[in-house]
């Protein structure tokens, strides 16, 4: 037998544990995009394990650039969060992130308190869906600490007349996500506005405190909408902030 003859199943031996290393290589990682939503915080760096990966965050900033990831060692990690420029710390806590997973990371409450004691770190993982054929998807995430304790959240496709029953997310509370939900959409649709009306409201209400149209721009689009406080304020913001999941 020949030298290269017995030489392959060496070369396939060690090629398959250089699959097997890049593929455990990238499951060791988690992805996260970080949402500044400290309402009373000036900008962040975050550093996680020590490490900057997020620079000079304002409130309602979000990086990496939308729809991208940051890729973070998975497993038990240390987020902080300094004020840019300074030492002076907003926040720290420790949060698990799962290898191969996808994640929004949202700092919300209050930096005011001893060493962020009353800023609340959320984690949320991103099982970002595929709509049906002819559909866009939206969820929301309550992230307004200032803002009722559950809200009610009406999703109408243009025109409409306001928040109608049935609601599409009820009794959503404070740090907590919505399922993701499919909404029928033709962006060769032409009403005034396009695409939809969120209209957001206390639990029990219809009276509004966001009104605000978003238009996804193509079937199979995915919206994550956080719910912020206004920055400096005592109420929720009137306006929502949206995250592109997928175009």
């Amino acid at each position: 037998m020949s030298r290269w003859l017995k030489a392959v199943p060496l070369m396939l031996a060690l090629a398959a544990v250089s699959i097997f290393a890049a593929s455990c290589g990238n499951s060791s990682q988690a992805h996260l995009r970080f949402v500044h939503a400290i309402q009373d915080a000036g900008a962040l760096d975050i550093d996680v394990n020590g490490t900057q990966d997020f620079t000079d965050i304002s409130f309602r900033g979000v990086l990496p650039n939308q729809p991208g990831y940051t890729s973070i060692p998975s497993g038990s990690d240390t987020m902080e969060g300094v004020l840019t420029g300074t030492t002076t710390e907003a926040f720290s806590d420790t949060v698990t992130w799962r290898g191969g997973a996808e994640y929004t990371v949202i700092a919300t409450g209050f930096e005011t308190g001893t060493n962020g004691a009353n800023v609340v770190l959320l984690s949320i993982p991103d099982n970002i869906p595929t709509p049906p054929a002819g559909d866009v998807a939206f969820r929301v995430i309550h992230a307004s600490p200032s803002g009722p304790g559950t809200v009610d959240v009406y999703i109408e496709l243009n025109p409409n007349n306001g928040p109608a029953l049935p609601i599409t997310i009820q009794g959503l509370a404070y740090t907590q996500a919505s399922p993701y939900m499919s909404f029928a959409y033709n962006p060769n649709d032409d009403p005034i506005p396009p695409g939809f009306t969120v209209y957001v409201t206390a639990s029990g209400s219809m009276e509004p405190i966001i009104s605000e149209t978003i238009n996804p721009g193509a079937v199979g689009a995915v919206r994550t909408l956080v719910l912020t406080d206004v920055q400096g304020g005592t109420t929720m913001d009137s306006l929502f902030l949206e995250l592109t999941d997928t175009d």
